[in-house]
């Protein structure tokens, strides 16, 4: 039984790293590397932005919460396509005009170095702990299905991750991605969702059995959800990982038309999880541990063979997510942090983009074999980056009078006041996004206005339209 879903298994790996490696020849300049040239077309964009918006937290995350909420498990992967449809509606046209590289660059055009190696810093730190949630993902349900020690099961797959990327950067992870989204949308939408349903005994029976409110969207409170939509909606809205998948577009209209087909799947992944994990509550007996709930659904209602096969799709799922956080850090962690530091005022080369990422890849594995909780670290994530950098970054598109001062300021003191409200309520509390935007909005408009505006013609991100095909 094992033995054949870890034939799937492997397949899948080595099919993986092969296609990953392959793209490599693509690459032959640091813009190829990091955007993948700025020339991904409409089928290509669409899956690889996909693939990286429904990783760990959608997938093993979002079955979690349908097991411990019902169909209103749903809102958190429900934001994430949310904010993919309002980023491909709005902002996709000023993004791509800017012809930027990470989320940071923005601040310097619009701020100063210094506002881009503070929100360098605040990206840094959210792209690593998204890619540390995502290996852990693969520890979760690898231990389950196939057996594999935890441990032993991230080492294999981030061995896999990093030397893609390494390897291929961008176009390895654009390559990759696609056969991911093929395979989890397989997996989860077509095996995992009717079968579970169908092994729970229907609709009927599963609001027979389950606990009063299970079927209901409203189950899982009010402020929840609230806190789900300033995270997550806004969070998805100006990540790096995100970002860098537009960036790679071939033109305004491909990433406009892709984002939407992908705003709209990820409403249809979201009540898929959802149910998911609603059918699993009503036939599983109660989880110490509900991070293992997607794992132990696919062992009850999956024979061999097929079980492989939706391991292999939630790996897609996962480690697609993983790859793309993991590019990401390095990408700002060089470009926004570590060569403004330097004074080098150019991009960095691939050998240098190569070995950040093969660093950061051995911390990602590292601390991930060192934590547990999935949705607990996404929320650390998410909670510094738009506690920290939503205000500065939409101000920067948004408004003229915004000012260094009132940028970095506002970075700083509400970096500090997250982590500490973190450290302090703990991950669950809602304190840390609430304080930290309420603090960031008002410190950015005070200092603004107090301060003196940098010339409202410089750096700012009109000036450049027109750069990109519409």
């Amino acid at each position: 039984m094992v033995t054949l879903d870890l034939l799937v298994l492997i397949a899948y790996m080595v099919g993986i790293l092969a296609a990953g490696i392959w793209a490599k020849v693509k690459v032959t300049s640091q813009d190829e590397f990091l955007v993948a040239g700025r020339a991904v077309g409409l089928w290509l964009y669409s899956g690889t932005l996909a693939a990286i918006v429904l990783g760990g937290a959608s997938t093993v995350g979002g079955v979690k919460l349908g097991y411990q909420y019902g169909i209103s498990g749903m809102w958190l992967v429900f934001m994430f396509g949310l904010g993919i449809l309002v980023l491909s509606t709005v902002l996709v046209p000023r993004i791509l005009d800017l012809r930027l590289y990470t989320v940071p660059e923005l601040l310097e055009r619009r701020y100063s170095a210094h506002a881009r190696i503070a929100g360098g810093l605040v990206m840094v730190a959210y792209d690593f702990m998204v890619a540390v949630t995502a290996t852990i993902a693969v520890g979760s349900v690898m231990e389950v299905i196939v057996g594999i020690p935890r441990t032993q099961a991230i080492l294999i797959s981030s061995g896999v991750m990093v030397a893609y990327s390494v390897f291929g950067g961008m176009w390895s992870l654009t390559v990759t991605d696609i056969i991911q989204f093929v395979i989890k949308t397989i997996g989860i939408l077509f095996i995992l969702l009717p079968a579970a349903i169908i092994h729970a005994g229907g609709f009927a029976a599963m609001q027979a059995r389950l606990p009063t409110g299970f079927l209901s969207l409203t189950h899982i409170g009010g402020a929840k959800i609230l806190s789900f939509f300033l995270l997550y909606f806004f969070g998805i809205i100006i990540g790096q990982d995100v970002w860098q998948r537009v960036f790679t577009a071939r033109s305004i209209r491909v990433a406009r038309r892709g984002g939407i087909a992908v705003g709209v799947y990820c409403l249809v992944y979201a009540m898929a999880g959802a149910l998911i994990g609603a059918a699993g509550h009503a036939f599983l007996p109660p989880l110490a541990a509900p991070d293992s709930a997607f794992a132990h659904i696919v062992t009850a209602v999956l024979p061999a063979g097929l079980r492989g096969l939706v391991l292999a799709a939630s790996l897609a799922a996962i480690m697609s997510t993983a790859s793309a956080c993991l590019l990401a850090s390095s990408t700002v962690l060089l470009e926004d942090v570590y060569l403004p530091l330097r004074g080098n005022g150019t991009t960095g080369s691939i050998t240098q983009s190569r070995v950040v990422t093969f660093l950061f890849g051995v911390l990602m594995t590292a601390v991930a074999s060192r934590t547990n909780d999935v949705i607990a670290a996404v929320t650390v994530a998410y909670d510094i980056l738009v506690g920290a950098l939503l205000v500065p970054v939409i101000g920067a598109m948004l408004w003229r009078r915004g000012t260094g001062a009132g940028a970095l300021s506002s970075i700083a003191a509400s970096g500090v006041a997250v982590v500490v409200l973190l450290f302090t309520r703990g991950i669950e509390s809602d304190a840390p996004i609430y304080v930290g935007l309420g603090l960031s909005l008002g410190i950015y408009v005070l200092v603004s206005l107090v301060t003196r505006p940098a010339d409202p013609g410089a750096g700012a991100p009109a000036g450049t339209e027109g750069t990109v095909k519409p």
